[in-house]
């Protein structure tokens, strides 16, 4: 079985649609291992609100934290400071999706990222959306993780922009799993719509 580490190239890019869209897709685990902030409101409620299988089963958090920001700052106005070594995986026989803190290099204490919770085997999804600057957050995002040996694919949410979309895809030769529209609404249909679509490219 798989773990797929979803990133994305900065916050509120999509990342907790785009894991739903992989757990529907390959009915499989959910972890979110540092939530910041909306705790009664959190990723994995709105990613379990958005799956229809029964097979998926959603690990709680291993932080979770008051207030919505970075983490190591969020966890200072906790009183807490967050050890790596009590972040555990969950223990599964089943594919696991692994959603990410904002971007690669959001920390999480003072000498360690998001990056550092990535593990060899993993496979890396990057969510990627278009803005003033995205392609270098997203050629960076890239080229960090290729430079460590990392399995790498990219999946785009919102609007297509051909020219920047052309010219990520040229200089890196990464693999692009698919992409999220900017929908009215996400549901549990819309969802399994899209896992439909993304499955073929996740193996």
């Amino acid at each position: 079985m798989n773990t797929y580490f979803v990133t994305g190239i900065s916050t509120d890019v999509g990342k907790t649609i785009a894991s739903a869209i992989l757990v529907e897709a390959l009915e499989a685990d959910y972890h979110k291992p540092v939530q910041a902030g909306e705790l009664d409101n959190c990723d994995t409620k709105k990613v379990q609100s958005l799956v229809s299988n029964s097979k998926s089963v959603f690990h709680p958090n291993s932080f979770a934290l008051q207030t919505p920001m970075s983490p190591h700052g969020a966890a200072e106005l906790d009183g807490l400071t967050i050890d790596l070594k009590q972040i555990k995986r969950p223990p599964t026989k089943n594919h696991l999706v692994i959603e990410g803190a904002g971007g690669l290099m959001v920390p999480l204490n003072d000498s360690e990222t998001v990056l550092d919770l990535i593990q060899p085997k993993d496979k890396v999804i990057i969510v990627s959306r278009h803005y003033l600057g995205s392609i270098n957050h997203t050629l960076l995002t890239i080229n960090t993780l290729k430079a460590k040996g990392f399995n790498v694919a990219l999946i785009y949410s919102g609007d297509e922009h051909k020219s920047t979309e052309s010219i990520i895809e040229k200089m890196t030769g990464v693999k692009i799993i698919g992409r999220i529209n900017d929908e009215p609404y996400f549901d549990r249909n819309v969802i399994a719509e899209y896992a439909e679509l993304f499955r073929k490219n996740l193996n």
